[in-house]
């Protein structure tokens, strides 16, 4: 795209990655130094907030899991009346927009109110996480299909998976914002007939220097669970290829322990 690709009232959709400043894009840093307004999310730690210049407006938006301080539709028109304010506008997202961060909703509203909107990808959690634990998402011979998978649900609802078909042979799941479904999760998986043994991790604050990972099982999972803070981003990967790290493991792992007979 020419240099020319934020012209006022354009709006990027930018992705933040999962946390770590230095896995931000080139293009996401040009872009933030650009704009003349970011709407940032509550994932959006303040390292990468300090890189927003001083001159430039900045907007929190919430949208946490359970905590949203702005519905999407309040969202949707801030971007909209910004745009139309002739503003260059950056709408800052945790990890990648258009994985899980509701990015068609905002480029329908963009798009229909006449805007210009484009989007600069970042690094995805699941990504981060296989890097710090020193494992690969898909292996050859282990792991041939990797699927993406949002664990939020409206309070107190069931998660409305398709569990036979993630608990097929080959697979590495990544459940995002699954720290609370963790028991749901691993009983969903075993009741279709994936293993109780099958390996484990479980990631808080993916990329960040109090990062923390649990290596388990599945069986074990809502366990591994407790032992993190309530309120820390957790992703849950599951599968074979996740147990096959390199020992040893470039980034501390944490251990669940099995405990027969008491």
């Amino acid at each position: 795209m020419p240099p020319d690709d934020f012209a006022p009232g354009a709006v990027w959709l930018v992705g933040a990655g999962p946390g770590d400043p230095e896995l931000l894009t080139m293009k996401a840093v040009r872009l933030i130094a650009a704009a003349d307004i970011v709407f940032y999310d509550a994932l959006v730690g303040p390292d990468i907030l300090a890189l927003i210049p001083p001159h430039i407006e900045r907007v929190g938006v919430g949208k946490r899991s359970g905590r949203h301080s702005k519905d999407q539709q309040t969202i949707d028109a801030m971007l909209v009346a910004a745009a139309a304010a002739r503003k260059r506008v950056v709408r800052l997202k945790g990890g990648d927009p258009s994985l899980f961060g509701r990015s068609a909703e905002e480029m329908t509203a963009l798009r229909g109110a006449g805007h210009v909107v484009h989007v600069c990808p970042g690094i995805t959690a699941a990504s981060a996480a296989a890097a710090s634990a020193g494992v690969s998402l898909s292996l050859r011979g282990v792991a041939r299909d990797v699927h993406f998978v949002t664990a939020h649900s409206r309070r107190g609802a069931a998660l409305d998976l398709d569990w036979p078909a993630l608990a097929a042979e080959g697979t590495t799941l990544a459940f995002y914002m699954g720290r609370e479904a963790a028991g749901e999760i691993a009983r969903g998986l075993v009741d279709a007939e994936m293993p109780a043994a099958t390996p484990v991790l479980v990631v808080c604050n993916v990329s960040l220097p109090d990062e923390m990972l649990i290596a388990t099982r599945l069986d074990l999972l809502a366990l591994a669970t407790r032992a993190l803070a309530a309120d820390a981003p957790t992703l849950i990967l599951v599968g074979e290829a996740v147990g096959k790290a390199p020992s040893p493991h470039p980034a501390p792992i944490a251990e669940t322990e099995v405990t027969y007979g008491r």
